[in-house]
């Protein structure tokens, strides 16, 4: 009677369970290394409908962040600002201008700018803007400089891994609360660590490393 199974077929059936292991695991991390903040958002700099230029207005001119961002040091949310707030300065500064079309068209009919959001957590991860505001942490220390981006740029991953980094040395980030939202301070003479962890002590700052504390 032949023989429905060869010699070699259960050396094949190994060979064909382990190369498929291999391939199901080579997929998966790949999967997860693609899709992970630096892959997907890092770099990120959408054209805007209205070329609004952070190198101009808080480089060159000097404007303070909260003035658009108003609600930074009260809120969990740094929001938007509404074209009020551009026709502040609009109404007289370029007034004509063909870029700000869109702007005035805003103001005149009451409709908000569709702008394109460039920086974004996870919907389960926490983040209150302005707990860290207020422990002075930097605008720079999540965003960069924004200062020097004539395009805003979705500049650090903003990991849970980068996160923690943070989380378990501030130190490195720490500056002075009323400085939180200036784009252009730099640490003493001393150091930006040394000086870090003497705020540390003196502002009482211990982030939270527990899953609870980012995920609620």
């Amino acid at each position: 009677m032949a023989m429905i199974f060869q010699p070699h077929s259960n050396r094949l059936f190994w060979q064909i369970l382990a190369s498929c292991v291999l391939a199901i695991t080579f997929l998966a991390t790949a999967s997860w290394c693609a899709l992970r903040p630096e892959f997907t958002r890092v770099g990120y700099a959408p054209e805007q409908p209205v070329p609004f230029s952070h190198e101009l207005h808080t480089g060159s001119l000097g404007m303070s962040c909260i003035y658009c961002h108003s609600n930074v040091e009260q809120s969990p949310h740094a929001t938007v600002p509404d074209t009020q707030v551009c026709m502040n300065c609009h109404r007289t500064v370029k007034a004509a201008s063909p870029l700000l079309s869109e702007v005035r068209a805003s103001f005149d009919k009451g409709f908000p700018v569709e702008w394109k959001r460039v920086h974004r957590l996870p919907d389960y991860a926490f983040f209150n803007h302005a707990l860290h505001v207020n422990r002075g942490v930097g605008c720079v220390s999540c965003h960069g400089q924004v200062n020097e981006m004539r395009v805003i740029e979705h500049e650090k991953p903003l990991s849970m891994s980068w996160c923690l980094s943070c989380h378990r040395h501030p130190e490195s980030h720490l500056r002075p609360a009323a400085e939180a939202t200036n784009l252009f301070w730099k640490p003493p003479a001393t150091g930006q660590k040394e000086f870090g962890f003497t705020l540390k002590e003196q502002l009482h700052v211990n982030p939270p490393q527990s899953c609870q504390g980012c995920h609620r």
